[in-house]
């Protein structure tokens, strides 16, 4: 029934695949017709300012047990290093720029029951005592940026700014994914803090 709507694709082999039908229906979802297509024009310029992997993430759900950084937009080129993200991808909050965003946007009840959470160590870097990561997200408010150090990916570094929420969106985070040998954190937070501020000013065009 699904392929028949053309939500699923059925292959010659029995299996299925996302149908051109169920893409179309989420391309209606105000992430995609109002925070993305507002926000690409932006992540082009930070993409050009800085060479390196820029992705757009939104939190995946309100509740703080389940709650990941889910990457609604991406702009990438030839000299960026490879990442794990993709579009429509998830990652934790706590190993990711734009994750450690988000989570700065929280008040103290919902954080609490986040670090109910047993947080999970990606790499040897993973910040996954909830002692230092309150102290990061304290520092994350005041300077208006956060950053990662191979938390997720070793030899990556992230830096990431929140976008001022609207609430029609979901909470999201504009960062960008670097090598640590080329990440410039006072030059990328400026970039990302700017791109950030533009993008909240388109959504708040009509």
């Amino acid at each position: 029934e699904l392929a028949e709507l053309g939500l699923l694709d059925r292959h010659p082999d029995g299996g299925y695949t996302i149908g051109t039908g169920l893409w179309e229906l989420g391309e209606l979802a105000p992430v995609s017709l109002r925070l993305r297509e507002r926000a690409l024009p932006h992540l082009a310029r930070l993409y050009e300012a800085s060479g390196e992997n820029v992705h757009l993430a939104v939190l995946s759900a309100s509740d703080p047990v389940t709650a990941e950084a889910l990457y609604v937009g991406r702009v990438t080129g030839p000299d960026s290093i490879p990442t794990l993200s993709r579009m429509g991808g998830r990652h934790p909050l706590h190993t990711t720029g734009v994750g450690k965003a988000l989570l700065a946007l929280q008040d103290d009840a919902w954080l609490e029951a986040f670090f109910e959470r047993t947080l999970e160590r990606e790499t040897v870097h993973s910040v996954t005592d909830a002692r230092q990561l309150r102290a990061e997200l304290v520092r994350a408010r005041e300077r208006g940026y956060a950053t990662t150090r191979q938390e997720m990916t070793l030899g990556n570094v992230s830096v990431a700014s929140a976008i001022p929420h609207r609430s029609e969106l979901p909470l999201a985070a504009v960062g960008v994914v670097t090598h640590l040998a080329r990440g410039q954190e006072r030059r990328l937070a400026q970039l990302v803090v700017s791109a950030a501020s533009a993008i909240a000013r388109d959504l708040a065009q009509p």
